[in-house]
């Protein structure tokens, strides 16, 4: 027999828990598949010392809010666990754990077929909401380091103490390649640490946390549609910072002062020696000058208002690159551990309907795709800024529970979705 349903839900996320609590209020048919269990990624996929980088007072989804005792503080790993995990408790969502969708494809007669591990099922609408990271990457020349490094990805990574002796190689600088690295040299770690293109941003400036100012300012509702980047900005790597004891900014200058090695773009591995571009001092000053420039738009927006906020000196850097290493020959360097923090890859081999691009991803407009009764949430980018956080996810969600809501047919047709 197919289980019948107006809405399947895949994702046992925030983002399917926030589409879920809608469609709760609007009293639509739905059920939740979660391939794990509910939050689980908050912390399976975490390390030991992980904070959000987001204060808690931005930290609400819909129907439900952070009510803590420290709202410019920032959650830990179990805390967002238990955040996340306390907000499916509120509200009883029909999520079925442990059932993993193995295919979804159009129905002839119309909606979708959805496979799952524990049978069949129709629905009317599929709101997939698994996010946008899904395989960790790793490069094909890892495979020619030598075999008694130990090589892992970002999302596998715990703590220092659960690596082997020596020296630790991290490559890639976003949000989790730079907390890692710190994570590791607070350790007591000897860390080499390949950089890239990522841009980093102050956690506080002018006598606030520089979060809470680009709120104020609106940039976190500004649509990518309106966006001066467009398109271009879902590809960008986040800003990297930490809510680490409260929250602090990461400058990686002052890491190498402190005997962190630094290095440009890893571009190959050949014959146990690392060859790294020399883009480590443009990489440096790149992140610099976005974080400046984000300062920039603080002042003016201050002096705009008319905010009476105490001035603070700008960044000077403290530490610049004598010279571009270009080369490293790994028998030599001390190195017994490498962490891969690169990204990830979409795979939604599992969804059969023509709305990718040739690299994969979903296109849309605010979550709704050119197949009807298809949407997306909890991409990153998916309307705003915003959408990369919880408050932008439930916003996200109610956009597509009144779409949902309206091609079901209980929204009136002159509907407006704000």
């Amino acid at each position: 027999m197919t289980e019948q349903h107006t809405v399947v839900v895949i994702g046992g996320g925030q983002a399917g828990l926030s589409i879920s609590w809608h469609l709760v209020q609007r009293g639509i048919d739905h059920v939740v598949l979660e391939r794990e269990s509910i939050a689980h990624e908050w912390r399976d996929s975490r390390w030991d010392s992980f904070t959000l980088v987001t204060p808690n007072w931005q930290c609400t989804l819909p129907g439900y809010s952070y009510s803590g005792g420290d709202p410019d503080g920032f959650m830990n790993r179990e805390e967002t666990y238990q955040f996340v995990r306390g907000y499916a408790d509120t509200f009883d969502p029909p999520v079925r754990e442990g059932v993993t969708v193995v295919g979804v494809r159009q129905s002839g007669s119309g909606g979708f077929d959805v496979d799952t591990t524990e049978g069949s099922m129709h629905a009317d609408h599929v709101v997939v909401a698994v996010g946008g990271y899904h395989t960790p990457v790793v490069p094909r020349f890892a495979e020619r380091l030598p075999a008694d490094i130990t090589q892992l990805h970002s999302s596998q990574y715990r703590s220092a103490g659960e690596l082997p002796a020596g020296e630790v190689l991290v490559v890639g600088n976003g949000q989790s390649g730079a907390q890692i690295a710190e994570d590791l040299h607070l350790a007591g770690r000897t860390v080499h640490l390949v950089t890239g293109g990522a841009p980093r941003v102050a956690r506080f400036y002018r006598g606030r946390d520089c979060v809470a100012w680009l709120h104020d300012m609106g940039t976190y509702d500004v649509s990518i549609a309106d966006h001066p980047g467009g398109l271009g900005k879902r590809e960008n790597t986040n800003h990297y910072v930490t809510g680490r004891d409260g929250g602090r900014d990461i400058d990686l200058r002052a890491f190498a002062l402190a005997g962190m090695r630094l290095y440009g773009r890893l571009l190959d591995v050949v014959d146990g020696t690392l060859r790294f571009a020399p883009t480590l001092e443009s990489s440096l000053d790149a992140a610099d000058a976005v974080s400046e420039s984000i300062k920039d738009s603080i002042d003016a927006y201050i002096d705009r208002v008319g905010i009476d906020a105490p001035r603070e000196e700008r960044y000077v850097p403290v530490w610049r690159p004598d010279r571009e290493v270009t080369e490293l020959e790994l028998p030599t360097s001390g190195i017994t551990s490498v962490v891969w923090s690169i990204g990830f890859r979409t795979d939604y081999r599992w969804l059969r309907a023509g709305v990718f691009d040739g690299e994969g991803h979903p296109t849309h407009n605010r979550g709704v795709t050119a197949v009807p009764g298809l949407y997306f949430l909890g991409l990153p980018w998916q309307h705003t800024w915003g959408s990369g956080r919880f408050a932008g996810v439930a916003r996200d969600a109610e956009y597509l529970a009144d779409r949902i809501e309206l091609e079901a047919g209980v929204l009136p047709a002159t509907a407006t979705l704000a």
